[in-house]
């Protein structure tokens, strides 16, 4: 399998070659299209100069005169009409050339081998070195006609630019391997090192500084690693600190209920005490049933794998049935229940909001002094709003912010007639979010506690 590393070299290296053949193309193109044509009028003019200069000046050897114009670069071939022939200059490496073309030409034709001739289909047909790659003109010399055939000698004229174009396209080459080789290895350096902080993570090790400065898209997912992580040591924490709380909770019960049972079986125990003993033994029972319940809700809750079957019904009845159903605890504190419920109809899972209103109103209940009051009342606007108010103990700042926190408890010594499993305020939380709601509680020490649920207010269309 080939490295991040070897793929990217390739793949530049690719590109670099895929890009110097498209451009050689391209080039080819253009020339062919555009400069073909051009470059042989501009032979044929330099031809026709050639002619004029001997035409107009009288008493010129015709032999002396081509050889002083071959040594301007130039490569000629002349042929008289019995087809003897002579060259001038470099000669041509082909000589070959059709006996129609020489008479075409000693009768008066221009001879226009650069367009007329196939010399390849790429650009390196302009360096071909054959008569057929010329331009050829008549020419007079005392009442004899001859095909003159011209061409520029390009080995001559761009010879050193050959070779300083091949030196500059090796060169090229070899350094845009070079600075590939060196900067993907600047691009893949981060990657390594990020694959190396997921091997640690994956261990278990949270502990991890990325040294990656750069602002791009791997600097930013250097971020969102680093950010990720936190999460993952927050998650790590959450589940330990889950794990120990859940043990310590049903520690504490499994304990009393052993020592009560074994208190019994001893026999050294009055019947008073062994009545105590076992309504002991049925709370913590009670208790551990309630914790049990309450854990697989908040799992299935977690998954979403809790059946949500909402529908419209009254919320005000739904209250008020809570309310009789915890009557008794309330009355035993002589509390004064004040309500303002008006008709509201809500869209939404009953079974669920029973455990929302139960729990929110049984805290109140319980963090009540006696002859205190309770206040719950329903506003409709844009959202329903069912605010539960106690005139209880109240809640400070600091523990406020945690309150929904799964086993948080204000009460430090964790004394269990005063507090619950402490899951109830993040079941019912739970339960608000998944009906699209929101919780908002106020406290302060003293002054009692507010809880407001916002919920939706929109019903179903059919059912409005």
């Amino acid at each position: 399998m080939k490295s991040l590393y070897v793929r990217l070299v390739l793949t530049f290296i690719a590109i670099v070659i895929l890009s110097g053949t498209l451009g050689f193309l391209l080039a080819n193109a253009y020339y062919q299209r555009n400069l073909k044509a051009y470059n042989e009028q501009k032979i044929t003019r330099i031809g026709e100069e050639i002619i004029s200069l001997y035409e107009n000046r009288s008493g010129l050897d015709l032999q002396a005169y081509l050889t002083h114009v071959a040594n301007l670069n130039f490569q000629l071939y002349m042929v008289d009409e019995k087809g003897g022939a002579s060259e001038y200059g470099t000669p041509f490496r082909d000589k070959q050339i059709s006996p129609e073309i020489i008479q075409r030409v000693l009768a008066g034709e221009i001879y226009r081998g650069i367009t007329e001739e196939q010399h390849g289909l790429f650009v390196t047909g302009f360096f071909e070195n054959s008569l057929k790659n010329s331009i050829g003109l008549p020419i007079e010399e005392n009442g004899k006609r001859y095909a003159l055939f011209v061409r520029p000698n390009i080995e001559l004229q761009f010879g050193e630019v050959h070779i300083m174009f091949a030196y500059l396209l090796l060169a090229t080459l070899l350094i845009s391997m070079l600075l590939i080789l060196v900067f993907t290895r600047y691009l893949v350096k981060p990657i390594k090192t990020l694959t190396y902080a997921t091997k640690r993570l994956a261990e278990g090790e949270y502990k991890i500084e990325l040294d990656i400065a750069r602002r791009d898209e791997i600097g930013e997912l250097a971020v969102h690693f680093a950010q990720m992580t936190e999460s993952l040591k927050q998650l790590d924490d959450m589940r330990q600190e889950f794990v120990s709380n859940v043990s310590h909770e049903i520690q504490s019960p499994l304990t009393s209920i052993q020592g009560f049972s074994q208190a019994i079986r001893s026999g050294g125990v009055t019947d008073e005490q062994q009545k105590a003993y076992l309504t002991i033994i049925e709370e913590e029972s009670r208790r551990l049933s309630s914790l049990s319940k309450q854990l697989l809700t908040l799992a299935s809750l977690d998954k979403e794998t809790h059946p949500v079957e909402p529908s419209v019904y009254r919320l005000d009845e739904q209250i008020r049935q809570v309310l009789l159903m915890l009557e008794i605890q309330w009355q035993e504190k002589r509390l004064e229940i004040d309500l303002h419920l008006p008709k509201t109809m809500i869209y939404a899972d009953k079974s669920l909001f029973n455990q929302v209103w139960i729990n929110l109103i049984t805290n109140s209940i319980k963090f009540t002094p006696p002859e205190g009051n309770i206040r719950i009342e329903i506003h409709r606007e844009a959202r329903i709003a069912v605010t539960i108010r106690d005139s209880g103990s109240g809640i400070s700042e600091e523990e406020l912010e945690r309150v929904f926190e799964r086993f948080y408890k204000g009460d430090k010594s964790r004394n269990r007639t005063s507090t619950g499993s402490g899951l109830g305020l993040s079941i019912v939380k739970k339960i608000v979010e998944i009906a699209d709601g929101s919780l908002k509680i106020e406290s302060k020490p003293g002054e009692g506690t507010s809880v407001t649920v916002l919920l939706p207010a929109a019903l179903p269309v059919a059912s409005q």
